[in-house]
């Protein structure tokens, strides 16, 4: 079977897609044939060794967390999944880029028939993060939250939860993503030079949270717009959390099952939308991530093996 591997860090041309030998499930493991696997941001700074003293690399190292796909075989033991049953997933183990995984039973759920291939495969990450900084946030009916990034991977997902839970939603975003935030029922404010200005406007009252999906000084805005420091939450910066004591509550906080679950029935009833930016072969995951690294993509990019 094909899958990524890369054999040091570095930039995009250290991917490579290798032959290897295809994995056989162990107790309570199944085998899946992979339909689709989003990328991330974080996969991305793994390979660059930019979260080497966070999440240390043993070389060759695979690549990929979220997953969807068919069980081929199934391990002893495993009960409640069965060959032929469609899932959607996530593996601690780096290996969702490829043709085929083994995965826990305690990691994969049912993919509801509503749900596509390209959404279920793609939801793992993102979905569970976006679900624990709406959490972290302590979000209630009639709050104003600003969103940061909100028609990205994470942020366009976490404005619709936000929205879910009854919160006004003020999105930033650029100009081309304006109207696709309004058609969701958000309050779209450009981001650049005078959005403080033009978010107080939005907002026209007290801002009660911030979630920070980009990075680049958002943190230091929130705090600049009176948000306290116990209901902002930033997924990417790090240095802010040290320095003003924020959140940064992330997939690792909601990375169950269970939640996942929860989500994919969103997605199955309507309540949320997964936007699919782009697909790519798996042979074309150099300019997969080229297109993800560029960070202007609305939604989220999908590998198909």
């Amino acid at each position: 079977m094909k899958a990524v591997k890369f054999e040091k860090y570095g930039g995009l041309d250290v991917l490579q897609l290798e032959e290897v030998p295809r994995p056989a499930p162990k107790d309570k493991q199944v085998l899946v044939k992979v339909k689709a696997a989003g990328i991330n941001p974080g996969e991305a700074s793994i390979r660059e060794g930019k979260l080497d003293k966070q999440f240390p690399t043993t070389f060759p190292s695979g690549e990929g967390s979220d997953f969807a796909g068919i069980i081929e075989e199934v391990g002893t033991g495993v009960i409640g999944f069965a060959v032929g049953d469609e899932v959607l997933g996530f593996t601690n183990n780096r290996a969702s880029h490829a043709e085929y995984l083994v995965a826990e039973t305690d990691e994969i759920v049912k993919r509801p028939n509503n749900v596509s291939w390209e959404e279920a495969g793609g939801l793992f990450v993102a979905g569970t993060t976006a679900w624990a900084s709406v959490k972290a946030v302590s979000l209630k009916t009639g709050d104003t939250v600003v969103v940061s990034g909100a028609a990205g991977g994470v942020g366009s997902i976490v404005i619709q939860l936000a929205k879910n839970a009854g919160a006004k939603v003020i999105g930033l975003a650029g100009e081309a993503n304006q109207q696709w935030l309004t058609n969701h029922g958000i309050i779209a404010v450009t981001y650049g030079d005078g959005q403080a200005d033009r978010i107080k406007a939005a907002a026209n009252g007290k801002i009660d949270a911030f979630i920070d999906t980009y990075g680049q000084g958002y943190v230091e805005l929130a705090l600049e717009l009176g948000v306290p420091a116990d209901r902002i939450n930033t997924i990417i910066d790090f240095e802010a959390v040290q320095k003003h004591g924020v959140k940064a509550d992330g997939s690792a906080k909601a990375a169950t099952a269970e939640v996942l679950a929860q989500l994919a029935d969103l997605i199955a009833s309507g309540k949320l939308e997964i936007t699919i930016a782009k697909t790519f072969p798996l042979s074309q995951v150099r300019e997969a991530y080229s297109e993800l690294e560029r960070r202007h993509t609305r939604g989220k990019i999908v590998l198909l093996p």
